[in-house]
């Protein structure tokens, strides 16, 4: 191959000679250890185990975190209705209460019946079927999803009740707490958790207090006048508002599945140290919510807006001091930790599912941190997309929030039913009555939340879910279709190994090393070897195909028209071209790319190969490969 002087690049088809993707992958290799840390090998999982008071901040904090908000919800449509409607809250708490307690020893027995976590999806998929477990699953997705998005909204709305003039940010500042809490998720579970304990227990304490100040208040007579916990006559309203009131604040039962699904993020025994810890939230959960509920009726705390439940009840105990902006501190921090439930478990659902192949395979792997990556980036993403459609606003999430997490309490306990029937284990009469129990309860408040909240947002949910199972069926066939198309018995038995004929096309710019290089790896392929240029200035054309005589004559040079200066629809044109005219097996297109010696410079160029490389990646018979030439 002949030598000849440099020629100068006066063509934006420079663009196929520009990658500089060595430098930029190093550059962001840098700035991610940097933010999530080094890299945990296989044999560090052990380590990324938790002990049950760290599991029980981590998987916990979500349903602990509902006490912030839940005594509120049931307050609200009763209050709308008549002042005196707000006495119901005390027997619709307790009925809450004793649903958590058959809900508890409900999945006390699945922890037995599934130690290797799952949840809800395992149960239901081995028990009822597949379609069965993907409802189950698709309905506890989108229940993780609006937990991020209903912890972060509440937590941003006690951030706003104490300081209002932030209420035109709320947005920004639950998508900004989103970020934070991925962050912290994506450098792995042990770290994130020992991150998150602390406020957790923090708002225990606080609210603890709350409840003892305010009980201690009440018993000393320092209230002029205080409601009964008890009423000789409760007032007449009208059944469908008072179920939609129980509907409301069976937001206190959200999160109560998460210790159950994350079964494997314990430390040995993790199935004894799951039921323990399940034991525990449920006691401290029903403390709480109990709690808030009988002191907001006593201390008749009527909600209002701007202003949430709890802070008028510490207001009402404390007065706009100190210990006022206690409460309010830890719980919107509690609020926005109640999303680290989601991170534990969504990710690890996502992760059965997809190692199913009802999800895309990408969620089914672990990243460098010993978490799933992937599943956390979505649930962010997700998240962030609800806060933005529903203007961070918590009333207008909250009646999607709950049906879901109804619908997969009722398939997870119908699920054990047919489990302990067909198995029949020590203690399986015992166990079966508490799922019957608790598949007939759960079943009854889904029914009931679907109808009282339907037409104020639940219709979503309910359409969502399908589409969602749809949704997963088709990856699934996909994944199948593939999986046969790609087996050994599908290959033709005639097939050998001799050489295809094909034709390489290098593309390009002008005449320098990076060419050069690419040229000298096509010959070394293929015996015909075509160069093609694109014009778009017929003076540097000619100047080029005068170079190119002395440089290379031995390789055609084809110089192919752009009237509309378009660079990849002539090189696509004339690919198409030769594979019509050769009816050669392949076509090759060769590109020759430099990578510039910084990762930034990058920037200052355009990216014509990428491009190429998209629109040649779908059509069949094309082989793309770079050259690439490293810049000093």
């Amino acid at each position: 191959m002949g030598k000849g002087k440099k020629y100068k690049q006066e063509s934006v088809l420079d663009d196929l000679t520009e990658e500089g993707q060595a430098p930029l992958s190093m550059g962001f290799e840098r700035f991610k250890r940097l933010v999530l840390g080094d890299p945990l090998t296989n044999d560090m999982a052990v380590h990324e185990r938790l002990p049950k008071w760290k599991a029980l901040a981590v998987l916990s904090s979500d349903a602990l975190s509902s006490v912030a908000y839940a005594t509120e919800e049931i307050l609200i449509p009763l209050s709308l209705f008549s002042l005196s409607a707000m006495a119901w809250s005390i027997p619709i708490g307790l009925a809450i209460g004793f649903l958590l307690v058959i809900i508890t020893i409900s999945y006390r027995q699945t922890i037995d019946a599934y130690p290797g976590g799952g949840g809800a999806y395992t149960v239901a998929k081995e028990n009822l079927g597949t379609t069965a477990g993907l409802i189950a699953g698709a309905s506890l997705l989108v229940d993780y999803v609006l937990t991020v998005a209903v912890s972060v909204a509440a937590g941003v709305e006690n951030i706003v009740a104490a300081a209002p003039d932030l209420i035109g940010y709320k947005v920004l500042i639950g998508a900004l707490v989103i970020l934070i809490i991925m962050l912290l998720n994506l450098r792995g579970m042990a770290e994130s958790a020992s991150i998150f304990a602390l406020p957790t227990y923090f708002f225990v304490g606080s609210i603890l207090l709350l409840i003892v100040v305010g009980s201690v208040k009440v018993l000393a007579g320092d209230l002029a006048f205080s409601a009964p916990l008890v009423q000789e006559v409760y007032p007449a309203i009208p059944i469908f508002l008072l179920l939609r009131a129980f509907s409301s604040g069976c937001a206190a039962l959200t999160g109560v599945e998460a210790i159950a699904n994350g079964i494997p993020v314990f430390r040995q025994p993790s199935q004894k140290n799951a039921k323990t810890t399940m034991f525990w939230m449920s006691c401290i959960l029903g403390s709480l919510f109990l709690g808030i509920t009988f002191l907001s009726h006593i201390y008749h705390i009527v909600p209002r807006e701007g202003e949430t439940a709890v802070s008028l009840l510490a207001r009402a105990v404390f007065g706009h001091h100190g210990f006022f902006y206690v409460i309010q501190g830890s719980t919107a921090l509690i609020l926005f930790l109640a999303a680290n439930t989601s991170y534990a478990d969504f990710p690890r659902l996502a992760s059965l599912l997809a190692k199913d192949r009802f999800l895309p395979r990408q969620l089914s792997s672990q990243g460098d941190r010993l978490v799933f990556s992937n599943g956390i980036l979505g649930l962010s993403l997700a998240a962030v997309c609800l806060l933005i459609l529903f203007k961070g606003d918590t009333h207008l999430l909250i009646p999607l929030y709950a049906l879901g997490v109804f619908l997969s309490f009722t398939l997870s306990q119908s699920g054990m039913v047919i489990h302990h029937l067909r198995y029949r284990q020590k203690g399986w009469m015992k166990s079966l009555v508490f799922n019957f129990v608790g598949a007939v309860t759960t079943l009854v408040v889904f029914l009931v939340i679907g109808i009282t909240k339907f037409i104020h947002g639940a219709w979503m949910v309910v359409v969502l879910i399908p589409l969602l199972v749809v949704l997963f069926n088709e990856i699934h066939r996909h994944y199948l279709a593939i999986a046969k198309q790609l087996s050994f018995d599908s290959m033709d038995s005639k097939l050998t190994l001799d050489p295809l004929r094909h034709t390489a096309i290098v593309p390009v710019s002008g005449i320098h090393p990076g060419v050069m290089s690419a040229l000298k790896y096509a010959i070394s392929i293929s015996n015909d070897v075509r160069a093609c240029y694109v014009e778009l200035e017929p003076e540097a054309t000619e100047r080029l195909k005068n170079e190119w005589k002395k440089w290379a004559p031995e390789i055609p040079f084809i110089v192919l028209k752009s009237p509309y200066r378009s660079i990849i629809s002539p090189l696509i044109a004339y690919i198409d071209d030769v594979e019509s005219v050769t009816h050669d097996e392949l076509v090759t297109v060769i590109i020759p790319e430099f990578v510039t010696s910084k990762w930034y410079h990058q920037f200052l160029h355009n990216q014509t190969a990428i491009f190429l490389r998209a629109v040649l990646r779908f059509k069949r018979g094309k082989v793309i490969t770079s050259v690439r030439y490293h810049l000093h």
